[in-house]
């Protein structure tokens, strides 16, 4: 008798259900947040389950790690896309864990890739950069947004980095105001420190491999962008057509048709936002130093607006990157930007 298993993953508990092949249900527990007991639970069914699904939205390493490890076949569920029937008067946790299984056993369960355990602390490395980043953005738009209200334009962020305090008692009376752009100019000088300290770490631990080397010849990506693609890639062979890492890059429209007609939007957010956000940086950098990516902005821009230019930019970057990394060659921009 074969066995399916579905845990519904919380911050200090887990919904653990098994079922067999009739879709009865053989175990259904609640349990504790710690790996030791959970083995032990699974040891008397470990011959006969199929698979385990684990749904999770951040907390899933130790659970996934220690399960694989104890030789149990694992899978994640990418939760963006798993639906349940809307009929349903009520649902709760162990009914969720039962529909992971049961999904399991249908061979219907929409995955989420488990990322290898060796390589996931310097990918979330990069990504703790890109927070940083953002958060840099946020103070310097806050100090472009405290001079604009005082009618003071042309304040760029090239400009701000020259910037001292001692140059704002010349430019600004009011001392709250002064105090205010003192205190996000020196939150912006702080992650600048630790945003170069990341980079030395991740760029001192990992290289591109041959596979992605090519990356570096696409206009607009740099080192830190091509480790970034790379990383959150991982296995290029995972993705069957250009089409499908475009999507998974958040590259594409999420709408819905009918009749030819527009009826809606799907689920934006499936895909990964950290690609999303290197190829849309990415374009940015292309436009700027490339003068035919450029002129393809500025036509799309004359059709459209500048947020839809940007990302048709970043869907053709995410396109030429997918056949780099896949076939191994040269970008070639006057074929992707034709």
């Amino acid at each position: 008798m074969k066995l399916y298993g579905g845990i519904d993953l919380h911050s200090n508990n887990s919904a653990l259900v098994l079922i067999d092949e009739e879709d009865r249900v053989i175990y259904e527990k609640r349990l504790k947040n710690d790996l030791t007991l959970i083995l032990r639970e699974l040891a008397p069914f470990c011959r006969k389950l199929t698979g385990l699904v684990v749904e999770s939205t951040y907390n899933w390493y130790w659970l996934v790690d220690g399960l694989m490890e104890a030789g149990f076949g694992v899978h994640l569920a990418n939760t963006a896309a798993i639906k349940q029937y809307e009929g349903l008067k009520h649902t709760d946790d162990r009914h969720d864990a039962r529909w992971l299984a049961h999904l399991l056993r249908l061979n219907l369960l929409p995955e989420g890739y488990i990322y290898p355990k060796q390589a996931r602390a310097v990918r979330d490395l990069l990504r703790r950069r890109h927070r940083l980043v953002q958060q840099r953005v946020g103070n310097v738009l806050s100090i472009q947004n405290q001079f604009a209200r005082l009618g003071m334009s042309g304040f760029s962020a090239e400009r701000l980095k020259r910037l001292h305090d001692d140059d704002l008692d010349g430019l600004i009376a009011d001392v709250n105001v002064r105090s205010a752009i003192v205190a996000n100019l020196a939150l912006v000088r702080c992650l600048n420190l630790q945003i170069e300290r990341l980079e030395r770490e991740v760029l001192a631990q990992v290289k591109l491999a041959a596979q992605f080397a090519p990356l570096l010849s696409i206009t607009g990506i740099g080192k830190i962008l091509a480790l970034t693609i790379m990383l959150e890639t991982g296995e290029i062979g995972r993705f069957a057509k250009v089409g499908q890492f475009a999507s998974y890059a958040r590259c594409v429209d999420a709408q819905r048709f009918s009749n030819e007609k527009k009826k809606g939007s799907n689920n934006a957010k499936c895909g990964n936002p950290y690609l999303a956000w290197a190829f849309v940086e990415a374009a940015n950098f292309a436009i700027r130093y490339s003068p035919r990516i450029k002129r393809f902005f500025e036509r799309k821009c004359a059709r459209t607006n500048k947020i839809v230019a940007f990302k048709a930019c970043a869907h053709k970057l995410a396109r030429a990157a997918f056949h780099v990394m896949r076939d191994r060659v040269v970008f070639d921009e006057t074929r992707a930007f034709a």
